[in-house]
């Protein structure tokens, strides 16, 4: 097969015109690992680490409902010293936390199960994790690569490459955790400028997937407020839904003073027809999307 022939899961969700609104997959806890060696393609899954170890880890990730991730910074050069590893917490109204360690030696990362039981600690900078898993899905390494070298051009100490992160065919993908804010369709110009709007508290619905913490029509109607008035911080507005129909919702998009008034915003769920959705799979699935067909002011 040559590369004119290779099916890219991100140019076919383009040219479908795939909704990126919504599609953020939940999560308020992260934990990051570096990981310097290369990535398996199922990430801490697939790393050969002491198994009492693992085991503890995975238990205690999946009780919380943590995404685990292997990070590096980017570049090939072998950065020296202790590898780092990080609980990232995302609270709502901004109350951050963040707890850092660091391993050497494979049953070090027991610290990680310690600090998912400890509150953390507040006042650190958000990380930006860009998706360059290239062995998981050839989109996250293609367009990853470039936007995490773009990224780290600016903001070497906050930007780390990571495993994946849900959404291939939306590559290249940036989260800001433990903020909780999921990009994509990115490339190196949009990524700088999606990252340094986001770091000034002026979130843009361009690219914008979505928040984490919040259910996809709640995303969707968010990102649309977004779009129709501008853009705000990340906590400027809360959300709270009513559920009409099987796949329709109103959603009340609400900020406190001095935000915005209040929305109520009408959702409506589709399911597309199956498709091929990542380049590695070999199977079609459908997939859903979420279309707001009104805005009206409370």
């Amino acid at each position: 097969m040559t590369a004119a022939d290779r099916f890219l899961c991100a140019e076919a969700a383009r040219a479908r015109g795939d909704a990126l609104a919504g599609t953020a997959p939940y999560g308020v806890v992260w934990i990051l690992i570096e990981y310097r060696d290369g990535w398996p393609p199922n990430g801490f899954d697939g790393l050969a680490l002491d198994p009492v170890t693992k085991a503890r880890v995975y238990a205690a990730a999946q009780a919380l409902r943590a995404r685990v991730l292997l990070v590096r910074r980017h570049g090939r050069g072998v950065p020296e010293g202790p590898r780092r590893w990080a609980v990232l917490r995302h609270h709502r109204q901004g109350a951050h936390r963040q707890q850092w360690g660091t391993w050497s030696r494979d049953t070090d990362l027991a610290g990680i199960v310690d600090a998912l039981d400890a509150p953390g600690e507040p006042g650190h900078p958000p990380v930006v994790l860009v998706c360059a898993h290239g062995l998981h899905d050839v989109c996250c390494a293609v367009r990853g690569r470039p936007v995490g070298r773009a990224l780290n051009e600016h903001w070497p100490d906050l930007v780390w490459e990571c495993t994946h992160v849900a959404g291939d065919r939306f590559a290249a993908n940036v989260v800001i955790a433990p903020d909780g804010v999921y990009y994509g369709n990115l490339d190196a110009a949009t990524s700088v400028t999606a990252v340094r709007q986001h770091l000034a508290g002026r979130i843009h619905a361009d690219h914008l997937r979505g928040y984490t913490d919040l259910v996809p029509p709640e995303q969707a109607a968010v990102a649309a407020v977004l779009a129709r008035f501008g853009p705000a911080e990340r906590h400027a507005y809360t959300t709270r839904t009513t559920r009409l129909e099987r796949d329709r919702w109103n959603v009340r998009v609400a900020g406190g003073p001095p935000h915005r008034p209040a929305y109520d915003v009408e959702v409506r769920a589709h399911r597309s027809p199956p498709h091929q959705l990542t380049c590695r799979g070999r199977s079609r699935a459908s997939a859903v999307s979420y279309e707001v067909t009104s805005i009206t002011a409370v």
